[in-house]
């Protein structure tokens, strides 16, 4: 067997570009604001950014899928819809860097699901690690010391739901092509999506339109020099630097959106990524085969 050479500063950089990526794709987002209702926008992205998969299509005529995993894509669609819809509306309630924050819970529940139906062992460093995490979440909602409006549920809500999209993505990589997996996601979201974006449709400017094409553009380039720092440094590598995702969404926020500077939400979304990368970190040593993602795996 050949062996992979580790580049960890190329890792790095290219973890830092996804980053950039990710946040171009929450300014856009929170640039436009509720000018287009949050189910719409999300089927425009999606629609718009089917362009991106006319590479894949062969792969997919070529894959001649079972029922079975026709049901479980149905699934995963249904899951990725709802929880975009859910992200969007966030983005347009809540600060940046709260979305930001609350979206690293992703990762953590991904780890309880694995538990829960892949008969992943939760040994007690890992639910000591999920505590940790559950602890971040209260920091930065504080519940009883300020309000939580209903972007910040949304968001919980959603972290659940694209956490159990990339759970479904993880079974169907090991049966499919990843080309197959990510083309039969997008394909199923934009159908989702249509009739939610058709009971409150508002015709969009072709500022918007632009808009949300190059949320769809940076969100593909994230996912592909993601896929770059993973083939150049071992996931244990690149996981710290996304919480510079956090650093970006903070001065975006308070840069260009005059949103102020919440230190409880720092504190609490460190604490949630530092059980992210505990976690990670014990796969790597014990071995095993990874479960928990990144925070990037499970975005839009």
């Amino acid at each position: 067997m050949q062996q992979v050479e580790h580049k960890p500063l190329v890792g790095i950089f290219w973890m830092l570009a996804t980053g950039l990526c990710f946040v171009a794709v929450t300014a856009l987002v929170k640039y436009m604001g509720p000018r287009v209702p949050p189910a719409e926008a999300a089927f425009l992205r999606y629609m718009l950014g089917l362009v991106f998969l006319l590479p894949m299509l062969p792969a997919v005529r070529d894959a001649r899928l079972t029922l079975r995993q026709w049901k479980l894509f149905t699934l995963r669609g249904i899951l990725h819809s709802a929880g975009v819809i859910l992200w969007f509306y966030s983005m347009t309630r809540i600060p940046i860097a709260e979305v930001t924050a609350m979206n690293y819970l992703a990762p953590v529940y991904v780890t309880l699901g694995a538990a829960l139906f892949l008969g992943e062992r939760l040994a007690v460093r890992r639910i000591a690690a999920v505590v940790i995490a559950l602890v971040g979440a209260a920091v930065i909602l504080r519940p009883g010391f300020r309000v939580v409006e209903p972007g910040h549920l949304a968001m919980l809500v959603a972290a659940v739901v694209f956490a159990g999209s990339y759970l479904l993505a993880k079974i169907m990589a090991d049966e499919v092509k990843a080309t197959v997996v990510v083309a039969m996601l997008s394909i199923f979201v934009t159908i989702g999506l249509a009739p939610f974006a058709l009971v409150n449709w508002v015709t969009p400017s072709w500022n918007d339109l632009g808009m949300l094409f190059a949320v769809a553009s940076f969100a593909t380039a994230g996912h592909y020099t993601m896929t770059l720092a993973f083939a150049a440094a071992p996931v244990t590598v690149t996981q710290p630097i996304t919480f510079l995702q956090l650093v970006w969404a903070v001065l975006l926020g308070a840069l260009v959106f005059a949103e102020p500077v919440d230190i409880w939400v720092i504190l609490g979304g460190g604490l949630i990524l530092a059980s992210v990368t505990f976690i990670t970190w014990r796969e790597a040593v014990l071995k095993r085969a990874p479960i928990t993602p990144t925070t990037p795996q499970t975005k839009l």
